[in-house]
C-alpha cells in the first residue's frame, strides 16, 4: 500500500526532543552504545517522562481531533528497533497517535526528514539540524530536558512564535546589519520597503500552518502564531509587505526594537519559539520551549558532512 502524506502537516521530531531520555543519553557517552542498549532493552517496560517538546507535539495531534487527519508526527531516532520499543511503549501510554518511525542504530536519522515529506525537523542533535537545514527543511535544535510543568495543556490553542531574519526571511537584511551597523541597516530597509524579503528556512514550514489555518473561521482557529523580532519601525513595512506578497497570515506581529523576547513570548503563551541566535534560545528557553535555528549570518559557517 502506497501512501503520501502531501496533503497534512508533516512534523518529524527525534525522541530525545520528545522524551526525557538523558539518563540513557549520560549511559551512552559514559558506557557505549552496547551497555546503552542493554539499559534500554532492562526498562522497555518503564515509562519515560514527557520531553521539552512533548506539550507542542500533544496539541499538534489534538488537530486531528475535529475531523480528517490534518497532522502527521514521525519520530526519527539513532535507537536501534530493540532499544526504540520502550519508545514505543511510552508513545502508546500517552495516547499519541504517532504510527510512523525510523530507526537508525546509531547512524543519522535526518536523511529521511525528506521521504518522509517532513515539513519540520526537531531534534536534540545540533548536527542532524543543520544537515536538515543544508538539505532545506526547515529544522531547530532542541536542548533536551522534561517539559514543564502544566507544559501549556492548559490551552488548547496551539501557539508558535518566529524570529524574522534568519529564520521566516532569508539573513539579507541581517547582513547589513552584521556589517555595516544598525544605520545602514535601517537605510536600506527604508530603500528596499517595498521589495520583498527573500524566504528562510521556515519560511515553507509558515505557509503550511497558514494552510491549515485557513481551514478554520479566523476567530476560532486552534493555531495561532506571531513574529517576534528585534526590527522596529522604520524597518517593520519591509516585513509586513513581505508577508503580504506571500499571502501568509501571522497572527501578531511585535517590533521590540532590540528589547528582550522573554516576557513578550510568555505574554503570547508561545508553546515554542524558534529563533537564529543562541543568545536570545538560551534566555528564552527558561520559560518557553525554544529551538535554534542555526543558519545565517549570526551563526556563521555551520555546515556539516552529511552522513
Amino acid at each position: 500500500m502506497s501512501k503520501k502524506l502531501k496533503d497534512q502537516l508533516v512534523v518529524a521530531i527525534s525522541s530525545r526532543a520528545l522524551f526525557d531520555l538523558e539518563e540513557s543519553h549520560r549511559i551512552f557517552k559514559e558506557k557505549g552504545l552496547e551497555e546503552y542498549a542493554r539499559y534500554q532493552m532492562e526498562n522497555e517496560d518503564v515509562l519515560l517522562e514527557p520531553g521539552i517538546a512533548f506539550p507542542v507535539v500533544k496539541k499538534l495531534l489534538k488537530l486531528n481531533h475535529a475531523g480528517p487527519q490534518k497532522v502527521e508526527v514521525i519520530l526519527l531516532s539513532h535507537n536501534s528497533a530493540d532499544t526504540g520499543l520502550r519508545i514505543f511503549n511510552s508513545v502508546a501510554h500517552y495516547g499519541m497517535n504517532i504510527t510512523r518511525a525510523a530507526f537508525t542504530n546509531g547512524a543519522s536519522p535526518w536523511r529521511y526528514v525528506a521521504p518522509f515529506g517532513a515539513d519540520l525537523f526537531l531534534s536534540a542533535e545540533p548536527e542532524d539540524v543543520v544537515n536538515a537545514l543544508n538539505a532545506g527543511f526547515a529544522a531547530a535544535t532542541i536542548l533536551p530536558g522534561k517539559a514543564a510543568e502544566g507544559g501549556g495543556e492548559e490551552v488548547d490553542q496551539l501557539r508558535i512564535a518566529f524570529d524574522g531574519d534568519a529564520v521566516i526571511f532569508s539573513d539579507e537584511a541581517e547582513r547589513i546589519y552584521k556589517e555595516k551597523g544598525l544605520e545602514a541597516f535601517a537605510s536600506s530597509e527604508r530603500e528596499s520597503a517595498r521589495k520583498p524579503l527573500s524566504g528562510g528556512p521556515f519560511k515553507n514550514f509558515l505557509e503550511a500552518l497558514h494552510r491549515l489555518q485557513a481551514e478554520f473561521p479566523m476567530d476560532a482557529s486552534p493555531i495561532r502564531t506571531a513574529l517576534v523580532t528585534a526590527r522596529s519601525a522604520p524597518a517593520h513595512e519591509r516585513v509586513i509587505r513581505t508577508l503580504r506578497a506571500w499571502h501568509i497570515r501571522i497572527d501578531e506581529a511585535l517590533f521590540l526594537g532590540g528589547m528582550e523576547k522573554t516576557q513578550f513570548l510568555k505574554a503570547f503563551g508561545a508553546d515554542i519559539f524558534f529563533d537564529d541566535q543562541t543568545g536570545h534560545v538560551e534566555l528564552a528557553r527558561e520559560h518557553v520551549p525554544s529551538g535554534h535555528v542555526p543558519h545565517g549570518v549570526a551563526n556563521g559557517p555551520v555546515l556539516v558532512k552529511k552522513k
